[in-house]
């Protein structure tokens, strides 16, 4: 009955402390199973396609407009896919497909489930920093993360990454400017774009990293591609847009 709630039905913002994003390249061919039908890979060369992992402590996330001081804190984190979109327009919309969203607290969870389809659960977060590293992890989602805090462009690219160099890198380093639902059954496509300002992602190394979700995806040749982060900033997301999306027509603008 209320369904429609779930389609973002009003603006969101928040303050984002920090966004870490650990992005793994993979054969576009082990990926495309990810996605519903009306998306498309967002490829590299055209043979790699990207899984990012966000890992985002969040300050005053509220309905657009609230006082901050109604807003709550919650960490976040994301697996999602990089792939595009033709609208109706015929613009080639660039973003993100969720695979998974997990939270610190209950309340995201209850809110999160109601006002949007990424199917939150609620999970256990240890944030720590010392010696010149961060480390953040959860038993109950069974990952880690390990960084360098002194990040820059001067530290090496990952060795297993398909990029040459971090300006190439950056591109796939998130959040895109769209995110994309999909009903199969009624064939809708629900759009979501955030708005932000200084994002200037700060290239990071990873001493050491695991996520048992990533895992679960069987994918034979999945290797990381990049890691970024940023401080400090306002973000927020516009209402949500449905599009009708029909197989017949995207294969005719193709053509």
């Amino acid at each position: 009955m209320f369904s429609f709630l779930k389609n973002h039905p009003f603006p969101v913002e928040a303050f984002f402390e920090s966004s870490l994003v650990l992005t793994f390249a993979v054969p576009k061919a082990e990926a495309r199973h990810l996605i519903p039908e009306c998306l498309q890979l967002d490829t590299f060369d055209d043979k790699w396609a990207f899984i990012a992992v966000a890992l985002v402590q969040t300050r005053s996330l509220r309905p657009k407009g609230f006082p901050a001081l109604l807003g709550n804190d919650f960490f976040l984190i994301g697996y999602r896919v990089f792939v595009r979109f033709t609208n109706q327009a015929g613009k080639n919309l660039r973003g993100l497909y969720i695979l998974r969203s997990e939270t610190n607290k209950k309340k995201m969870e209850f809110l999160g489930n109601i006002f949007t389809h990424y199917n939150y659960a609620t999970t256990d977060i240890c944030q720590t920093t010392e010696n010149g590293s961060t480390e953040i992890t959860s038993r109950k989602s069974d990952f880690h993360i390990r960084i360098d805090d002194t990040g820059g462009e001067d530290i090496p690219l990952p060795a297993s990454s398909p990029f040459a160099r971090w300006k190439e890198a950056r591109r796939y380093a998130g959040p895109l400017p769209f995110t994309f639902s999909y009903n199969p059954v009624k064939k809708k496509v629900l759009i979501i774009e955030g708005v932000r300002e200084n994002w200037k992602p700060t290239p990071v190394r990873v001493i050491g990293q695991n996520f048992s979700f990533i895992q679960t995806l069987n994918l034979k040749d999945i290797r990381l591609a990049n890691a970024f982060i940023i401080h400090n900033i306002p973000y927020y997301w516009k209402k949500g847009k449905i599009e009708q999306w029909s197989k017949k027509e995207q294969d005719f603008k193709a053509y």
